[in-house]
């Protein structure tokens, strides 16, 4: 139980990293309000995981920072504070190389990734630094810390995701905030496997290559990480154990970028 009595909300929270990281949350003591895009899926998400009255689901888009206000104070509001922020929601807009990539595509690859980021920090904050306590955890990327040909608008804005984690954690550090970015490599989640082989196609190989080839023939162990493992980690950031951890960017990503 180590987040007995700490209240979280994490966004995109429904499916994929964000709900392991809702299950371990809840498991280890905490309340949690979820955000998605879809009512539906975040009814279903809620019933599916069980957790009663310690969970709630609240509907918005995190391209908009009135949706991310309105699910901080909702959280707020229904739980008492709110100690933990999870930006996890973000994704690839369009995979294709520089040159073929679309405005439109870039600026949302930079406001799902990043602004969201932005807003999320700037909301929670307003809360946690007048209680003298606060977690944020971003879901920034291996691609972070690195980049691969044709998805350049995603590395850029998770690039970005790690200097504002940086920037923020100086600026609240003394306020009792921690502010760290959590950076996966490929995990197989279904949003990978929906939109993998287009991504696959702009970087101008198969899918099942890129899997093998580019992600999991870069690791030092040969393998793939798993959703499960990101969320242990998002755990002790958020717990009482990580307040010496501030401003990193940790990598669970097989040792593809050991740095």
């Amino acid at each position: 139980m180590r987040l007995e009595g700490k209240v979280a909300a994490v966004t995109g929270g429904s499916r994929s990293i964000g709900r392991a990281i809702v299950e371990a949350f809840l498991r280890e003591g905490a309340r949690v309000c979820l955000n998605g895009r879809s009512e539906e899926k975040g009814a279903r998400a809620l019933a599916e995981i069980g957790a009663g009255d310690r969970a709630a689901f609240v509907a918005g888009d995190v391209r908009s920072s009135a949706d991310i206000e309105r699910l901080v104070e909702t959280t707020v509001s229904k739980f008492g504070r709110i100690d933990i922020m999870v930006n996890n929601a973000g994704g690839i807009t369009e995979p294709a190389p520089v040159i073929a990539l679309s405005d439109d595509a870039w600026a949302n690859d930079v406001q799902w990734n990043l602004t969201s980021v932005f807003y999320g920090t700037k909301h929670a904050l307003k809360h946690m630094v007048p209680q003298k306590f606060g977690r944020i955890i971003n879901i920034s990327s291996v691609e972070g810390k690195m980049g691969v040909p044709g998805m350049a608008g995603y590395a850029a804005s998770k690039h970005g995701v790690n200097g504002l984690t940086k920037a923020t954690a100086g600026e609240v550090g003394r306020e009792g905030v921690t502010v760290n970015a959590i950076c996966p490599g490929l995990i197989l989640t279904d949003a990978v496997t929906e939109g993998g082989p287009q991504t696959a196609e702009a970087m101008g190989m198969t899918f099942e290559d890129m899997v093998e080839n580019v992600f999991k023939a870069k690791t030092m162990t040969g393998e793939l990480n798993t959703v499960e493992q990101v969320a242990e980690l998002a755990v002790l950031l958020a717990s009482d154990l990580g307040a010496g951890f501030t401003g990193a960017q940790l990598s669970v990503d097989g040792g593809i970028a050991p740095y």
